[in-house]
């Protein structure tokens, strides 16, 4: 998982929600953190490229998780979209990412969203990566395979 920590409480929801779903799935994990939403993308293609060393863990996949809230600058459409876009790339050439970056108006919305009790965007973005994984094992062997 990488978290970004700009907004720490909420990213603790998303992770909370995230590290539920990966443990109810006995699957193993470990937590990269990093500022804010914009360097997730970068850490995610640090950690693939890293596993390609031998001494580097190999991941089946990601979770991105972060937000961003809408400010009074355009800064939010920079990162809201740069962010987006960069997970969108590294699925699109093959990676295993669950989104779980949260872009809202307000922290209030972040918080429906993030809460597990409310959207549990995080557990959702864990249970996406998962779906993906087990997307590619089944492309690679026959989908009925």
């Amino acid at each position: 998982m990488v978290e970004a920590r700009f907004y720490g409480d909420l990213a603790d929801a998303l992770l909370d929600g995230a590290t539920d779903a990966l443990r109810a799935r006995d699957v193993a994990y470990d937590v990269i953190t990093v500022p804010g939403a914009l360097e997730i993308p970068p850490a995610i293609a640090l950690a693939e490229e890293a596993g390609r060393y031998p001494t580097a863990p190999r991941y089946d996949g990601y979770v991105a998780l972060g937000t961003v809230i809408r400010g009074e600058t355009y800064h939010f459409e920079i990162v809201a979209d740069q962010s987006a876009a960069g997970i969108m790339q590294l699925g699109l050439k093959g990676l295993c990412v669950g989104n779980g970056v949260l872009t809202t108006e307000d922290e209030d919305q972040a918080w429906a969203r993030a809460r597990r009790s409310e959207g549990d965007k995080g557990g959702f973005a864990a249970r996406a990566c998962l779906d993906l994984i087990d997307l590619r094992r089944r492309l690679r062997v026959g989908l009925n395979g």
